[in-house]
């Protein structure tokens, strides 16, 4: 049997990504391709509980290390009881953050180190990396302003984190993309939803074929 596609979408918080993975997860469906949607962290119930520890508001005095830990424990247990499984059936994974998320939060704008984030979580994944991975860009003062809108949304520990972490995070995508070799590829997240969906779901098509 031919193995899943693993599709990652990644960005800041109030880039969008989201919204548009569940765009995709829905035409994907329409279309009678087999695929779930999925998140991280979380997604299966062990991981979903390591979530609720590293966003609970209270948890202010977390060290980045326990931090970026604790992210790795958690996509761990998702690769191995939800993704893995998936994709060795044939069914595309599309999943809502993975291992740059860690990098450009917990390694350059926490300051632990991009190098040693990596190597914490190339333990957790065992080489299991994404066949691509969409990156949705946006201003952070603007991403702000979409997360204070937007009334449905609870707000975590990480959306209390000042400007300048948020303009770090930003910088650490920025910085990973232009030094890594993974397969990553780019799309404005300021556009309108439509503008954005349809950019997309033109790098999933171009996967497909």
């Amino acid at each position: 049997m031919k193995k899943g596609l693993f599709i990652v979408f990644e960005g800041p918080d109030g880039a969008g990504k989201t919204t548009i993975l569940e765009k995709v997860h829905n035409e994907l469906k329409s279309r009678g391709i087999k695929c779930i949607s999925t998140r991280e962290p979380g997604g299966i119930v062990i991981s979903e509980k390591i979530r609720n520890i590293i966003l609970d508001k209270e948890n202010t005095a977390m060290d980045g290390r326990t931090e970026a830990l604790l992210y790795a424990a958690a996509r761990r247990q998702h690769l191995v009881e939800k993704v893995i499984p998936a994709l060795e059936e044939g069914t595309m994974v599309l999943c809502d953050r993975f291992v740059l998320s860690s990098l450009a939060y917990q390694g350059f704008a926490r300051g632990i180190g991009i190098d040693e984030v990596m190597s914490i979580n190339e333990f957790a994944i065992d080489g299991y990396m994404p066949d691509m991975t969409i990156y949705f860009d946006i201003n952070p003062e603007a991403a702000m302003k979409r997360i204070m809108a937007n009334s449905e949304r609870e707000i975590n520990r990480l959306d209390l984190e000042s400007i300048n972490f948020h303009n770090k995070v930003q910088e650490g995508y920025k910085k990973i993309i232009g030094s890594y070799g993974y397969n990553i590829k780019e799309v404005n997240g300021e556009k309108s939803v439509d503008e954005v969906y349809k950019a997309a779901i033109s790098i999933i098509d171009d996967i497909l074929k």
